[in-house]
């Protein structure tokens, strides 16, 4: 029998939806439902993929551990290891996923597999970002994660999705930065929020966000007495999105806080 292993971004991403609910139902089982019995390899490997296929993935992860643990030295051994791990994500056990993922790419550096496997860890950490009133640590080691497969990869199909994840994930943190400078700015702390805001215009300026953050620096920069900064920021607004609403009310406060000053 042949070794089955995901190869294609699809074998991912679609699996994670059209496993999701299957994985729920699956989620009492895992190791404990496993016990140990000596096997030959292709048998157990063979009742790993029917678990998994089946969805029930804590279980196919458990035997896909047992096919190393029992046969260490087999080619199988190589494979089982990756397809652990993919069954671990699927399960949203996304720590074990990584575990494994890392553990594969520690011991085979240079197999044909490693992409995914770099892929595989960038989607755990992905699928774990939190919303943006929480500590943005795991988006951080998401955006880490698929740098990484974009810098090692840059031609292949995992780079491609990672791209796209990436300004996903520029757009979270950029909106993690306007929430903490709006705070900043209710509790009247306008240069710890005007930081806030520059960080979004400098660092995620391809973002969604960057309209409101040159119209709250607008506002900052009016409250800490900087006219002209002000102008110059309602000036970069205009440039480049006239038609915003940002930029009209941007338009309207400089109008009225700072007439006749011009851009320093």
């Amino acid at each position: 029998m042949s070794m089955k292993l995901p190869t294609r971004i699809a074998r991912a991403a679609l699996a994670a939806v059209t496993l999701a609910g299957l994985s729920a139902c699956a989620g009492g089982g895992g190791e404990k439902d496993v016990a140990y019995v000596a096997r030959d390899v292709e048998s157990l490997y063979a009742s790993a993929q029917e678990r998994l296929d089946k969805g029930n993935t804590l279980q196919a992860a458990a035997l896909f551990d047992e096919v190393e643990r029992q046969h260490p030295y087999s080619p199988w051994a190589r494979r089982a290891q990756l397809m652990s791990a993919f069954s671990y994500y699927i399960a949203r056990d996304y720590n074990k996923a990584i575990t494994n993922s890392q553990r594969f790419l520690s011991i085979h550096p240079g197999n044909k597999d490693a992409p995914y496997a770099y892929y595989l860890i960038a989607l755990s950490y992905y699928e774990q970002i939190s919303d943006v009133n929480r500590d943005q640590k795991i988006t951080e080691q998401a955006q880490t994660a698929l740098r990484e497969v974009n810098r090692r990869f840059p031609q292949s199909e995992y780079a491609a999705d990672a791209r796209l994840k990436l300004d996903l994930v520029a757009d979270h943190l950029a909106g993690k930065e306007m929430e903490i400078g709006r705070h900043y700015q209710r509790s009247g702390l306008w240069l710890a929020a005007d930081m806030r805001f520059r960080n979004v215009v400098e660092k995620f300026q391809t973002t969604s966000h960057t309209p409101e953050a040159l119209y709250r620096l607008c506002e900052s920069s009016l409250a800490l007495g900087v006219r002209e900064e002000a102008v110059k920021y309602a000036a970069v607004l205009g440039a480049n999105y006239p038609g915003s609403e940002w930029y009209e009310r941007a338009f309207k406060l400089v109008g009225k806080n700072a007439e006749g000053v011009t851009a320093s």
